[in-house]
């Protein structure tokens, strides 16, 4: 088996931060927390997302409170991505990874039955062997999402060939889980800083996660 891919959607292959920011903000407003800018957002955020919003609000929100809060984010997210586009270069990147004779496929924690038309939507469906989007409650982790990923792939595709590139440490915990590799990209959810302790590679572009894919597994 040769080298599989397995990439990230929000916030890697699809440019999103912007509408990240505001539908979380929208989110806080419905409890009476403050904005965030890109830069705060990016500096606080982690995974899970409660343990994100008990941050940056200063309290635990109720059960009540999580539901108006996710509730209110998914709500303007909906609106907010409809103007949002790929990274740059990842319609090239897709087609030359296939065309090199590899596989890759597409894991997000993005709700399943909304991710699908998105990515059918941006033409690169037929790239990913295997489309997974987030079938579970919304502030989950991803490392089962992603065994289970790898276990209905796994006639195809090996763990130890496989490298997960994603913008979040999340992803890496979710990878080392697996029994996977990961590369992480610093344009999306998380600062550098913030991505570097967890040992895995970072990288600022896309294009030179890719070419780290080709390395790590021999």
């Amino acid at each position: 088996m040769r080298t599989h891919i397995v990439w990230d959607w929000n916030g890697t292959l699809l440019d999103d931060m912007s509408a990240v920011v505001g539908a979380s903000n929208a989110a806080f407003a419905t409890v009476g927390g403050a904005p965030l800018s890109l830069e705060q957002y990016r500096a606080n955020y982690e995974i899970p997302i409660p343990r994100f919003y008990h941050r940056v609000l200063g309290f635990q929100p109720s059960g009540a409170q999580w539901e108006a809060l996710d509730a209110a984010f998914q709500e303007r997210y909906a609106e907010l991505a409809v103007e949002c586009g790929l990274t740059d270069g990842v319609a090239e990147l897709l087609a030359g990874w296939a065309a090199e004779g590899r596989t890759q496929s597409l894991l997000s924690m993005y709700q399943h039955e909304r991710l699908v038309p998105v990515v059918e939507r941006f033409g690169i469906q037929s790239h990913f062997l295997r489309v997974d989007g987030r079938t579970g409650p919304s502030h989950g982790q991803k490392a089962a999402s992603l065994v289970r990923h790898l276990a209905a792939l796994a006639d195809r595709v090996d763990p130890a060939r496989t490298v997960l590139i994603g913008d979040a440490a999340d992803d890496a915990l979710a990878a080392l889980e697996a029994g996977a590799h990961a590369v992480l990209y610093t344009g999306g959810s998380h600062v550098r800083a913030n991505l570097e302790p967890v040992g895995v590679p970072v990288v600022d572009t896309l294009a030179e996660a890719v070419d780290l894919a080709r390395t790590l597994v021999r």
